[in-house]
């Protein structure tokens, strides 16, 4: 007959095994049970019931049609599908006064049929339809007061684009036009208050003549060249002026000045040199002022501190020398600022904090750098909030999250090791006991 071992073991194995049971199943992730996707709501068929009529003219509301625009509902009512329609008020028939082309498909024509029936429209707009451009009625051309092209109708002209005669809007963007020059489209557009011709390859020069009505100038990212000529100061109502992204050489005329409505002005990414003209001292409203990555020289005047309403300004790029004639506080109240990348220049360090990462060294008792610019991309400041200074809280509380982070093991990790380890001592007091069994 086999020894039985003693009843005392029994008990003690029997409590070790309750206590590894317990350990582990308190150890076990919480798994909800997984929940059943309810089924997707059931599509109501909509009740069969009568359209109400359309109060379109009945031709346009055939070319609407073979424009493939959905005529379900009345283009007329507000707000129409899209937003891509706008009627008049007139009776018994309304006709359109706005549309709007919005991802085209590839079989969409303008017909000329079409063209014909819509000859009331005032504005029109193309977004993302690469189709050909059709040639517009008179009725239409002379009718036209806004025109947008953004990714759409391939092939355009500067010819074709100048017939628009009556605009004064004109949008043309993501798209290439073949012209000798912006003045091939803009020459006869007296009435123009807003252009902008941007991302299409354009060439040549700018205009030498612009006409006086315009607040509004973009054309920027195109291939134009040569210089920027002074009769554009004399554009009293210019509100908004991008040459940005361009070949463009020479100086910022010197009546610049002048243009006392301007708010917003980019001369970026040309090739422009010369020094910032004192006139621009005497511009109360400007807001922004980019004339990054160009051979501007000189010293940065003090006047650009006392426009208040300044809030962007990048001079990042150039090739700008002397003492910087700003102090922490001036800097400080710009969203962006942005001086990097000038070799030459550097700033005093008794009136600006080391704190802030300009891009550029302090300066010696002479005025000049002590040091090789700290970066020399003139990027350092430029983060998430698009600014070249920055302080230092950022990176502290980061420090300290990952200092929290490197704080002893978790709870759970704990809870395994003891586990493991009464399972260890199970196996060993298993062990021992079937040798003294045996």
């Amino acid at each position: 007959m086999e020894p039985r071992p003693p009843l005392n073991l029994l008990i003690l194995l029997h409590f070790l095994l309750s206590c590894t049971l317990a350990t582990s199943s308190s150890l076990a992730p919480h798994i909800s049970p997984t929940k059943s996707p309810s089924p997707p709501a059931s599509k109501k068929t909509p009740s069969p019931s009568s359209a109400s009529p359309s109060t379109l003219y009945p031709k346009q509301l055939q070319a609407l049609q073979s424009l493939n625009i959905p005529t379900s509902k009345d283009p007329c009512s507000q707000p129409s599908l899209h937003n891509a329609t706008l009627c008049d008020s007139g009776k018994p028939f309304r006709f359109l006064v706005s549309l709007r082309l919005i991802n085209c498909s590839d079989d969409v024509q303008m017909s000329s049929t079409a063209l014909e029936s819509l000859t009331t429209l005032q504005d029109l707009e193309f977004f993302n339809c690469p189709i050909p451009p059709a040639r517009f009625p008179p009725i239409l051309i002379s009718n036209l007061r806004s025109f947008t092209c953004i990714n759409s109708l391939r092939k355009l002209t500067g010819v074709w684009l100048g017939r628009l005669q009556n605009l004064t809007d004109l949008t043309v963007s993501g798209v290439s036009v073949n012209a000798s020059g912006p003045l091939i489209i803009l020459g006869k557009l007296k009435n123009l208050r807003s252009v902008t011709i941007s991302h299409t390859n354009l060439t040549g020069n700018l205009p030498k003549k612009w006409h006086l009505n315009i607040t509004h100038i973009d054309l920027s990212a195109n291939q134009l060249k040569g210089k920027i000529h002074s009769s554009l100061t004399l554009l009293g109502d210019l509100e908004f002026l991008n040459l940005s992204s361009n070949e463009l050489s020479g100086e910022i005329p010197i009546s610049f000045g002048d243009l006392l409505s301007l708010r917003n002005v980019s001369f970026a990414s040309n090739s422009l040199s010369g020094s910032i003209p004192d006139s621009m001292a005497d511009i109360p409203g400007l807001v922004q002022l980019d004339l990054s990555s160009n051979q501007f020289n000189g010293t940065i005047p003090k006047f650009i501190s006392k426009m208040k309403k300044l809030k962007y300004l990048n001079l990042e790029k150039n090739n700008f020398h002397g003492v910087m004639p700003f102090n922490g506080s001036f800097i400080k109240s710009l969203a962006v600022f942005k001086v990097g990348g000038n070799s030459n220049l550097c700033y005093n360090h008794s009136t600006v904090s080391s704190k802030l990462k300009l891009g550029i060294a302090p300066c010696d008792k002479d005025g000049l750098p002590v040091s090789p610019p700290p970066d020399k991309s003139g990027s350092s400041g430029d983060d998430g909030n698009n600014s070249d200074y920055s302080d230092d809280d950022t990176s502290s509380s980061d420090a300290k999250h990952n200092e929290e982070k490197r704080h002893g093991p978790s709870k759970i990790v704990f809870g395994v090791a003891i586990g493991l380890s009464s399972v260890v001592f199970l196996i060993v007091f298993l062990v021992l006991l079937s040798k003294w069994c045996g």
